[in-house]
C-alpha cells in the first residue's frame, strides 16, 4: 500500500517515541485514536514492520499491539536520522523515587494492645466441649429416600 511519506515518519516517530503502537482492527475509521493519520495506513506500515522483524505483534480483543524489538531501534534510528542517546520510553529506567518513611495509623476503636476476642476462648478451651463437634451432637439416621430406602 502507498503511504505518503509525512505519516509513514509521523507513524515511526510515535513507534521510537513510545515504544509500542496500539490499534483497533477497524480498517475504514477515518483516524487511528493517537495520531491524525488514516488507521488503514497505521496497520499497514507497522505490518511492513513486522515482516522485517523490526516489531512483535500481539492481537487481543480487536486490538493490535505492536511492541519495537532491538532490531526495529537501529532501523528507526536510521530512518529518522536520531542520534545512540535517544531511547524509546520503554527502555528508559523510571527515575528512583525517594520514599520517606510514611507513619503508619494506629488502629481505630479500641486498645493498641492484641484484642481478646471470642477467637482465643475457643483456642484455648482444648479438651473442653466447647463448640462445633461436641459431644451434645448425635445424629439420628431415619429410613430414608431414594437410593437408601429399604427395599
Amino acid at each position: 500500500m502507498l503511504i505518503p511519506k509525512k505519516n509513514r515518519k509521523a507513524v515511526y516517530e510515535h513507534l521510537f517515541k513510545e515504544g509500542v503502537m496500539v490499534a483497533k482492527k477497524d480498517f475504514n475509521a477515518p483516524n487511528h485514536s493517537e495520531l491524525p493519520i488514516p488507521n488503514l495506513q497505521v496497520i499497514k506500515a507497522m505490518q511492513s514492520l513486522r515482516s522485517k522483524g523490526y516489531v512483535k505483534e500481539q492481537f487481543a480483543w480487536r486490538h493490535y499491539y505492536w511492541y519495537l524489538e532491538n532490531d526495529g531501534i537501529t532501523y528507526l534510528r536510521d530512518y529518522l536520522h536520531l542520534p545512540q542517546e535517544i531511547v524509546p520510553s520503554t527502555l528508559k529506567r523510571p527515575a528512583a523515587r525517594t520514599t520517606t518513611a510514611v507513619p503508619k495509623a494506629k488502629p481505630q476503636g479500641g486498645p493498641s494492645g492484641p484484642k481478646s476476642d471470642d477467637r482465643d476462648a475457643y483456642r484455648s478451651a482444648e479438651g473442653k466441649n466447647v463448640g462445633p463437634g461436641a459431644q451434645t451432637f448425635q445424629p439420628e439416621f431415619r429410613g430414608g429416600y431414594g437410593r437408601g430406602a429399604p427395599q
